[in-house]
């Protein structure tokens, strides 16, 4: 399961992490976050000790969500050395979430 990330969190579990970085920013009422979250979940365990993958419920962490500019969703932020260097929005396969994760290594 993918780590929960807030606002509390955030800065040490993404920012000052020094491993590659997924974030999905996503809803419990999105249809296409449905879709995407359980990628996201197998993207985790598959990168487990080598990544951190992570979400946000955009609903319930306003200050992340905004401080990123989320405005539609889902939107996956990755982040290498606390910086993003790639985004997806909307849902896609797995292969290329995996693609641009793997670009981070």
């Amino acid at each position: 399961m993918a780590l929960e990330l807030t606002d509390l969190n955030f800065q040490e579990m993404v920012l000052d992490s020094d491993k590659p970085v997924m974030v999905d920013f996503w809803a419990e009422w999105c249809g296409p976050c449905r879709m995407v979250g359980p990628l996201v979940n197998e993207l985790h365990d598959e990168y487990q000790g080598r990544a951190i993958i992570g979400k946000v419920d955009v609903d319930n962490n306003p200050e992340i969500t905004s401080k990123y500019g989320i405005r539609n969703i889902p939107t996956i932020l990755f982040f290498k050395g606390g910086q993003v260097v790639e985004k997806q929005v909307g849902a896609v396969p797995k292969s290329k979430l995996k693609e641009k994760l793997d670009l981070l290594f």
